[in-house]
């Protein structure tokens, strides 16, 4: 299991959530939306401290990371974060 974010989404998020070199992103699980691995749950992402991440990738200066806690929504497969230019979003895809 890995997470891999895409240098464009990275700035993407800097971009619209304002963030600084250094900043945390945690990326978690929450309850409802289309997620593609676990019914009825869905993967959010917000600025915050880790207090024991399982995995954690550095891109354009920000620290992604996922909590050991949310391992389960992965299944052992790798989270990819990845910005759509022409939608102007980001899609997260378990693969």
């Amino acid at each position: 299991m890995s997470i891999h974010v895409e240098q464009s989404a990275a700035r993407w998020y800097k971009r619209e959530m304002s963030l600084v070199e250094g900043d945390y992103l945690r990326i978690f699980v929450r309850l409802g939306g289309s997620g593609s691995v676990q019914p009825g749950y869905s993967l959010g992402i917000m600025k915050d401290s880790p207090r024991k991440p399982a995995f954690e990738q550095v891109v354009e200066g920000i620290i992604f990371y996922l909590e050991e806690d949310n391992l389960w929504y992965l299944e052992n497969k790798d989270l990819r974060i990845r910005f759509d230019e022409q939608q102007d979003d980001i899609w997260m895809e378990v693969v």
